[in-house]
Formats: structure tokens, sequence, C-alpha cells
């Protein structure tokens, strides 16, 4: 998949205000400060379509964009991250398992996981809640730039004995060097046809 053009379509709070249309949608969701945005930016290689910030937590609201008038891209907030206000944090969760609940067209979800972490209870419900919607799941892990491959290879087996899944269910990433970022395009021109 090329990108020949993305563009920002609207920021939703509620379901009733979620936009309605034929393409195939792909979300990306995940703890705050886990490189989402930047990703997200790599892949649709536009450096700022979408906010980032220095602190983390800048995303709170669902995002929508529009990829080359035949795709959507979601971008989710952030859950779990210890200094949002509890309020907040309370929030995100139920906002994104409506989200997942109610979009027909969504095709699959890249959960972002940073490789330097071993995943918890945030990732496995999300992970359990999906799979009761029969919504494909990709595991994405980010920052691998930060990492010797040593370091990667280990990491990747923490992380698949925490969440018990299989080698082929991960995919490696990092924004800064573009890690990935083929093989994220080729499972999203994948998913798109199903």
């Amino acid at each position: 998949m090329k990108n020949n053009n993305a563009y920002f379509l609207k920021s939703c709070t509620k379901k009733n205000q979620f936009p309605v249309f034929p393409y195939p949608e792909f979300a990306f969701m995940g703890r705050s400060n886990v490189g989402k945005s930047s990703l997200l930016n790599t892949i649709l290689g536009q450096k700022d379509l979408v906010k980032t910030g220095s602190k983390p937590g800048v995303t709170k609201t669902i995002n929508f964009f529009i990829v080359n008038d035949n795709k959507s891209f979601v971008d989710l907030p952030g859950f779990g991250y210890a200094k949002l206000p509890s309020d907040m944090r309370k929030k995100f969760m139920p906002m994104i398992k409506e989200y997942a609940g109610a979009r027909d067209n969504l095709k699959l979800v890249f959960l972002l996981i940073d490789i330097r972490r071993i995943p918890g209870d945030f990732e496995k419900e999300i992970i359990n809640y999906l799979a009761s919607l029969k919504i494909p799941t990709a595991i994405t892990l980010t920052k691998s730039d930060k990492l010797s491959n040593n370091e990667i290879a280990n990491s990747i087996k923490k992380i698949e004995a925490a969440l018990e899944i299989s080698r082929d269910s991960i995919f490696i990433t990092s924004a800064k060097d573009k890690k990935g970022k083929k093989e994220l395009l080729s499972l999203i021109e994948e998913f798109s046809k199903r």
C-alpha cells in the first residue's frame, strides 16, 4: 500500500459522533507514551499529521483519518498512564471498548506495546475484548531502535509468554528508523480486501 493522500477527518468522544462510511478501518491503540502517534505518522509518511507530544496522554479523543480516500485509520486515546487524572483514565477504556464494539468496518486493531516493557492487565483486557468481538489484533512492538538484537529477542520471548501468543502475531517497529513500516502496510492491504 502506498499512501498518496491522508487527512484528519474528526475527533469524537461518543458513539453518536462517529463518522459513517464504507471504508475498511484500522485502529491503533496502546498505553500512553507507547509511540502511537509517531508510528502513525511514519506509516502515513507525513511528519505532523497525527499530533505527538513530549508528555504522554496527548490523545484524549478518538481521532479519525482518511487515507487514499479508501481507508480509515483511527488513533485511540492512550490508556493506563499513571500521571493522567484518574477520572480521565477511567473514561478511556470504556471509550475504547465502545468504539470497537460499534464499528462494523473495523478490520484490524494494532495493539502497540513498548518493546522494553512486559504487557499487563490493560493489554490482556483489550486482547480478550477484541477476541470476543472477533476483531483480529496485531501485537505491534514499538521503539525497537532502543534495544540491541539480543535484547529484542529476549523481550519478544517475555511478551509471548505474558500474552500467551505466538511469534507470528508480533510485529517489530520503530518510528525512528521506519522498521516494520513495510510489514504493517502489507498487513493493512491484506485486511482491506477481507
